[in-house]
Formats: structure tokens, C-alpha cells, sequence
């Protein structure tokens, strides 16, 4: 890894977007790796932001994927937490590759998004970014990251605390703190929400094989 390399760091997320196009437009496949030595280290925000992104795509409803996507998020969060300077991944993770073509269209479909998100945010309240505020925002996207799992088997579920934890990445990158504010309640309506959504779920799951249960038993009575 080059010191130019290591010392980049976007500041906006067309930046983002900006650095994945170029990756496509000179590789036939992009690996997370790639990602990593581009972006350099110390860029916590994007690869917070950008698989919980992959998440709220139709990608998201392969099975597996948002678990996996989460695991990734969650040793980022960890490393934050920690106040490690570097982002270290294993490499099997690092190895994980998308098409360049893929790559570039899904590029190209965000780019209108993400013109609009830096445009509506601005350098402000960036101690909340920093500091004290860096570590409680890596314990709440570690939190959204272990609700994952168990809403995967929910329909559309798991988008609730990944589109939090983007709303987290958001802000690191542009030091937003009131961005981080709002990430930050989005975090705790995406937790309550999720909770309430999978106990509720499984309540009416119960009741109707308790109901089943019930009509079953009474038919055989009726025919006995």
C-alpha cells in the first residue's frame, strides 16, 4: 500500500462513488481489498456506509447476504471502538470481488443520491463526530449490527438498522454532527421498531399454529 494511498480519505460521499467508478473503469473485477488500499486505512466511514447500502439494494433479499454484510460492518465498528488508526480485515473477506460492470452500474444509480446527500450535509457540530461521539456511534452500529440475523428472516426487516448504520457512515465521512444526531435516533427507532417487528411476528406465528392445533384436535373428536 502506497503513503498516497494510505493518506486519502474522502470527504463527501461522491468522493465515494467517485473512487469505486474509477476502481471499475480500470479492473475487470473489484475485490474488497481494492476498496481498502484505495480509500487508505483510516476511512472508517465508507465501509460503514457502503454495505449498508449494498443491503437496501435488491441484494439485500438473497439469503445469507445481510448477515454477511453485517459481519463486515461490525469488525469495522469494533476496530473504531477500540480507537484503532487502521482497518485491518482477514483476507478471505478482502478476497470477496464484484464485476467491474456491476460495479459501475450500481455506481451509476447512486450517484443522483449521493449529489443530493452531500448537498444537504455540512461541516457541523463535528466534536459529535470525534472523540467520545466516534465510540458511541461504533457501539450503535455494532447493536444494529447483531439485530441483523435474526430480521433476516423477515421481510425487508434488516433494512431498518442498515439504513441507520448508513446514516452513521454518512456522517463520518462528511463530520456531520448533526447528521450523527439524526443517525443516532434513526439507531434507536430501527432497534425499538425491529424488536417490536420480530416478537410480534412470532407471536402471530404462534397463534396460528396454536389455532391449527386447536381446529386439528376438534375434527378428530368430531370424527371419532
Amino acid at each position: 500500500m502506497s503513503d498516497d494511498k494510505t493518506r486519502h480519505e474522502p470527504k463527501s460521499v461522491e468522493d465515494v462513488i467517485g473512487e469505486l467508478d474509477e476502481l471499475a473503469a480500470h479492473n475487470d473485477k473489484v475485490c474488497i481489498g481494492d476498496v481498502l488500499d484505495d480509500f487508505g486505512g483510516r476511512s472508517f466511514g465508507p465501509f460503514i456506509m457502503l454495505p449498508a447500502l449494498i443491503e437496501i439494494t435488491p441484494v439485500g433479499g438473497i439469503p445469507g447476504v445481510p448477515t454477511f454484510l453485517a459481519v463486515i460492518i461490525a469488525l469495522v465498528a469494533v476496530q473504531m471502538l477500540f480507537g484503532k488508526d487502521h482497518i485491518w480485515m482477514p483476507q478471505f473477506i478482502q478476497r470477496r470481488a464484484v464485476g467491474a460492470k456491476k460495479l459501475h452500474r450500481s455506481v451509476k444509480k447512486l450517484r443522483g443520491i449521493a449529489h443530493w446527500l452531500d448537498g444537504h450535509s455540512k461541516d457541523r457540530l463535528r466534536k459529535l463526530t470525534e472523540g467520545i461521539g466516534l465510540k458511541v456511534a461504533a457501539l450503535a452500529v455494532i447493536i444494529l449490527c447483531v439485530t441483523v440475523p435474526p430480521l433476516e428472516f423477515l421481510p425487508f426487516a434488516s433494512s431498518g438498522p442498515m439504513l441507520a448504520i448508513a446514516a452513521i457512515g454518512l456522517a463520518l465521512i462528511v463530520h456531520d454532527g448533526l447528521v450523527m444526531l439524526f443517525a443516532l435516533l434513526l439507531a434507536v427507532a430501527a432497534i425499538g421498531g425491529g424488536t417490536y417487528y420480530y416478537y410480534t411476528s412470532d407471536d402471530e406465528e404462534g397463534g396460528a399454529g396454536g389455532l391449527a392445533t386447536v381446529t386439528s384436535a376438534d375434527t378428530a373428536l368430531r370424527v371419532g
